[in-house]
């Protein structure tokens, strides 16, 4: 079995407010967690990967296909590899959640 402490992670600000940290990732598999600030903004973009993703805390729009989709804390969403998706904190607290991603995504473009 394979482990990754959040304390011992390494957290990038992928654009501006927004963090993102690499978990543990597997064969099949890889684990991010989020933080995105209030008044901050994924850009639209897309990837191969299926992700499955968790909100615990705040509120989270997603743009996908000229569509709002409003997350909230203890929901969970999947997106199909390969669909454009943006998503904004429009709230006055900061969103924390993860994401599952298959196949693994040990590699994104934030990371560099």
């Amino acid at each position: 079995m394979d482990t990754e402490s959040h304390a011992d992670a390494d957290g990038v600000e992928a654009v501006p407010d927004v963090f993102l940290q690499q978990g543990a990732a597997g064969e099949e598999t890889s684990v991010q967690q989020f933080e995105i600030e209030p008044g901050a903004t994924v850009p639209e973009h897309s990837h191969p990967h299926e992700q499955a993703g968790y909100v615990a805390e705040g509120e989270l729009t997603f743009l996908v296909d000229g569509k709002e989709i409003v997350v909230g804390p203890g929901d969970s969403y999947v997106l199909p590899g390969g669909e454009p998706h943006a998503a904004e904190n429009r709230g006055e607290e900061r969103v924390v959640g993860v994401d599952v991603f298959t196949p693994p995504r040990t590699d994104p473009d934030w990371a560099e």
